[in-house]
């Protein structure tokens, strides 16, 4: 009896041992996870059970045995030798899988990628559009992702992350600050542009790039490809006058820098036409990155015969017979298209990884000046098949195009004319807070012999007066800078040629001086890029002393 006493006894401390062994097991058992979210990052509890932010993805060792915390059952989690307690669903097995959302909504018009590995459009997304997530490429170090993949009625394709919500009230609100107001007063299309009332204001997150920082200050000469041969010299004048920056044609209208990959893709008798190879063209480029000299690539975006050659179904018409639209010298793609979009940035991208440009610049970003006659009478063809305003159609082009440019590491700067400083959206399509808003530079071409002889009520011709004139310009470019919520560096195309017209007046260093001055007094502090069309040395040698007022 005592040895079956003893016999239950040891059956009892060895059952005990065995449960107790066994909890602590269920107590220490563990598998390693991925933290997951529908969010870049997921709200878990911490160990004194207060909620805290932790980036998905993150490798977490998660603990068999739940906890009632809050009437809710959690699982112990270590990350980093840290305790958190996280909920079922909020970790996965795979880390391909951390990404919960299920479905998107736009957050402004945007692109729907054909791919991931080129600036392709396969279609256009409108803001509060709904998107069903397939997958995504990959996560950046804040938890966020980088383009997902994603499906609609239009199919399958890629956004970019930062266009996208998974709140569809969030997509559907309309931005508004106090500098933004203003647009909404502005709802008549006076001269068929577009209305600024139905322009996306909100904010766009400028960059900075710590290899490649943007040039705030620049003195700028134009350097078109005719003289680059000849770089050398002005390289030298550079050095020793102060100027800090050179913009180099890649494409002025019917001349081309260079035989580029972009136009064997997408016109082809551009490359017919190109002065240089692209290793000699690169070669000039590099010789002034190394003397320190800020390059920027200048491309006629919406000014370029050989694309409206190529591709007529892309080129304005005539309505009459269908024959392309010449004006102003040239023919001209649409900026309605997206084919031409894709062939321009895919050409700014190629300029910048295979010739070294630190910024491009967009010139001729607008449609045909002296467009509303013929718009009126029915005499052209725009190819809007979208149903587009000109502003609209602009300024999406200019999201897509800062988008991909800063994709490789280099800053969009847009020329406008010195018209778009006025208060309205102008007939070819450009309205300056709504560009200022989106891209790194706006560089406006106020030249005194392009206004009318007595603009802003000044007694002399315009042109004899330069400070006077830029003076009264710049206020109002000034003003227009504080109607958006992320403004743009200005950098101002000054006049440097002797006007063409009555009464002649020879532009010096006097004159080029008082232009200089008068954008500084006004607040235009981002520098200036003097327009010589045959980039003369001779002329810019004698601007010299002007160079750093």
């Amino acid at each position: 009896m005592k040895k079956a006493l003893i016999g239950l006894l040891l059956v009892i401390i060895i059952g005990v041992g065995i449960f107790f062994g066994y909890c602590f097991y269920l107590e220490n058992k563990h598998e390693t996870y991925y933290l997951a979210s529908d969010q870049k990052t997921a709200t878990v509890l911490n160990s004194e059970e207060e909620a805290a932010e932790l980036i998905r993805g993150l490798k977490v060792e998660v603990y068999a045995k739940t906890l009632k915390i809050k009437d809710e059952d959690y699982h112990l989690a270590k990350i980093d030798d840290k305790d958190y307690y996280l909920k079922e669903g909020q970790y996965v097995k795979e880390y391909e899988d951390v990404v919960l959302e299920k479905t998107l909504y736009i957050l402004k018009d945007t692109i729907l990628y054909e791919d991931l590995k080129s600036p392709k459009i396969k279609d256009n997304l409108f803001k509060g559009e709904a998107l069903e997530v397939l997958g995504y490429d990959s996560l950046k170090e804040d938890g966020s992702v980088n383009r997902y993949l994603v499906k609609n009625e239009k199919g399958e394709g890629n956004v970019r992350s930062e266009y996208v919500t998974i709140f569809e009230e969030e997509a559907l609100k309309t931005y508004s600050d106090e500098t933004t107001i203003v647009h909404q007063k502005r709802n008549e299309n006076i001269y068929g542009g577009g209305l600024a009332s139905e322009l996306d204001f909100s904010p766009v997150e400028k960059v900075h790039f710590e290899d490649n920082p943007l040039l705030k200050e620049a003195r700028t000469l134009y350097l078109g490809a005719g003289v680059l041969n000849n770089i050398d010299a002005y390289i030298e004048l550079a050095k020793e006058s102060g100027i800090n920056a050179f913009v180099i044609d890649i494409r002025d209208t019917d001349v081309v820098s260079f035989v580029s990959d972009a136009a064997t893709k997408y016109s082809p008798s551009a490359n017919e036409s190109a002065r240089y190879t692209k290793e000699e063209f690169a070669s000039f480029v590099k010789k002034a990155n190394d003397e320190g000299i800020y390059t920027i690539g200048r491309i006629t975006v919406f000014r370029d015969p050989f694309m409206a050659k190529d591709h007529p179904e892309v080129a304005i018409t005539n309505t009459d017979d269908g024959s392309p639209f010449y004006h102003n010298g040239t023919y001209w793609p649409s900026a309605f298209s997206r084919l031409v979009w894709e062939y321009n940035v895919t050409l700014a991208k190629e300029a910048v990884t295979d010739c070294g440009f630190n910024e491009i610049q967009f010139d001729y970003m607008r449609f045909p000046d002296l467009i509303g006659t013929y718009e009126k009478n029915g005499l052209i063809d725009l190819k809007n098949e979208l149903g587009e305003t000109k502003i609209m159609a602009l300024s999406r082009f200019l999201n897509y195009a800062k988008d991909e440019i800063h994709d490789v590491g280099a800053y969009l700067s847009v020329d406008v004319f010195g018209e778009s400083a006025n208060d309205y959206v102008t007939a070819y399509g450009q309205y300056w807070p709504i560009i200022s808003n989106i891209v790194d530079v706006i560089s406006a071409m106020p030249y005194p012999d392009h206004f009318n002889i007595h603009d802003y009520g000044i007694t002399e011709a315009v042109w004899e007066v330069p400070y006077k004139l830029l003076s009264a310009w710049s206020s109002l470019a000034y003003e227009r800078q504080k109607e958006c919520p992320t403004p743009a560096v200005v950098r101002t195309w000054i006049q440097g040629y002797d006007s063409i017209k009555e009464p002649y007046v020879v532009y010096d260093a006097a004159k080029i001086s008082e232009q200089i001055r008068a954008l500084k007094d006004g607040g235009l502090d981002g520098g200036y890029i003097i327009w010589n069309s045959a980039s003369s040395l001779e002329k810019y040698r004698s601007y010299a002393s002007a160079f750093n007022d």
